[in-house]
């Protein structure tokens, strides 16, 4: 029997897990690696934090799924490949042989740029420890009888979303003491939005009352306070950092072929250029096709990894895939309101909000995440 690994449990790999549980893949042996037995969805992560969603409607259960597909779970990390030998390093000290690897492990925290970010800081990836050090930081807050200034350091979609979703909280909690500020490195908020979005984005954090300061860029983080250059330091009594994705060392270690960044590259099928029996999907992947690190383009690759390891395991020759120039990006901003972009094209509101939860509890129960919003 061959052996199939799946390494990572991205938004790619549930979608191959729900496929191998509606159709076994005969003659393979199916194993999934991930150091966690569920897989947060980043775009409900601000929800949580806001107090919409409980933290149960924002996972799936990737041990449930897994069993569901008779696909065996191995709850480690991946450390490392021998692609000579065929086999999977893992945090537990195994070694998983493999006739076919399919990777979406997902991004690292981008913290190597940014000195002192690891000691002083909360990064948001991984979500997992982030959710574990939130309640500790909502107690710091809340035991605090004078001023608590809390910096989000990166003003892209995430670090946008958990500014706007900590001051519902705050508005909801009464943490009148809070004080918010989102720093970023370009005059406006949401880089490589289009204008009207960034315009929006920048005039909701003034009402709102969480401060904007742009055009800084961040040099070292030090206790308490975060050095920029060019503008005085800024003092905190805790930081977020959500400054975006970056690569892991094992691929490019391990030899497979990989782009400036680290990101495995991949042809049209997925397979990795270097190495035709590893494929690669999400966030780690550097398409054939470039597309921006994000949650919208890791969903759309799960049914075009699904027919590739298909092909693959029956001896065929794989499909191409062209991800979409265009993408749907559905921004959080707080209090049940959002941003909606397309193209150059903006729209903001309520019902964009109430539109992107129908979308995202509609996904999550695809999976057998728990459902509803508070």
């Amino acid at each position: 029997m061959k052996r199939l690994v799946l390494l990572g449990g991205g938004h790619a790999h549930v979608q191959v897990l729900a496929d191998l549980a509606a159709r076994p893949l005969a003659g393979w042996d199916v194993q999934l690696v991930s150091p966690y037995r569920r897989q947060i969805y980043s775009g409900m992560l601000p929800g949580w934090i806001a107090g919409h969603y409980p933290i149960e409607a924002c996972a799936i259960p990737l041990d449930r799924l897994a069993a569901r597909a008779a696909v065996a779970f191995r709850e480690t990390s991946g450390t490392g490949l021998d692609l000579a030998r065929q086999t999977v390093r893992c945090a537990d000290g195994r070694a998983l042989p493999f006739d076919l690897l399919s990777i979406d492990t997902g991004p690292l925290a981008a913290l190597d740029g940014l000195p002192g970010a690891a000691e002083h800081a909360l990064p948001v990836r991984p979500i997992e420890r982030f959710i574990a050090a939130w309640p500790s930081l909502v107690e710091r807050i809340v035991g605090r009888c004078r001023r608590f200034d809390l910096v989000v350091l990166g003003a892209g979609a995430a670090g946008i979303e958990l500014a706007f979703a900590i001051g519902h909280r705050a508005r909801l909690e009464g943490w009148s003491h809070l004080y918010v500020t989102l720093v970023g490195s370009e005059d406006w908020p949401l880089p490589g939005a289009p204008p009207a979005a960034r315009r929006r984005a920048a005039t909701l954090l003034e009402q709102r009352a969480i401060r904007w300061l742009g055009g800084c860029r961040s040099t070292r983080l030090e206790p308490q306070r975060l050095r920029l250059d060019g503008a005085p330091d800024l003092p905190f009594d805790a930081c977020i950092v959500a400054t975006g994705a970056a690569a892991a060392a094992w691929p490019a270690a391990a030899g497979l072929a990989t782009d400036a960044q680290g990101y495995i590259r991949v042809d049209r099928s997925l397979q990795s250029i270097s190495h035709p029996g590893v494929v690669a999907a999400g966030d780690v992947a550097a398409y054939a096709d470039p597309r921006p690190k994000s949650g919208v383009y890791a969903v759309r690759a799960g049914p075009a990894l699904v027919r590739s390891l298909r092909a693959l395991c029956a001896g065929h020759s794989p499909p191409a895939w062209r991800p979409q120039a265009r993408a749907l990006y559905l921004i959080s901003t707080g209090d049940r309101h959002a941003l909606a972009t397309w193209g150059r094209w903006c729209w903001s509101g309520r019902w964009v909000w109430h539109w992107k939860d129908r979308i995202d509890r509609r996904f999550m129960r695809r999976f057998g995440a728990a459902a509803g919003a508070r």
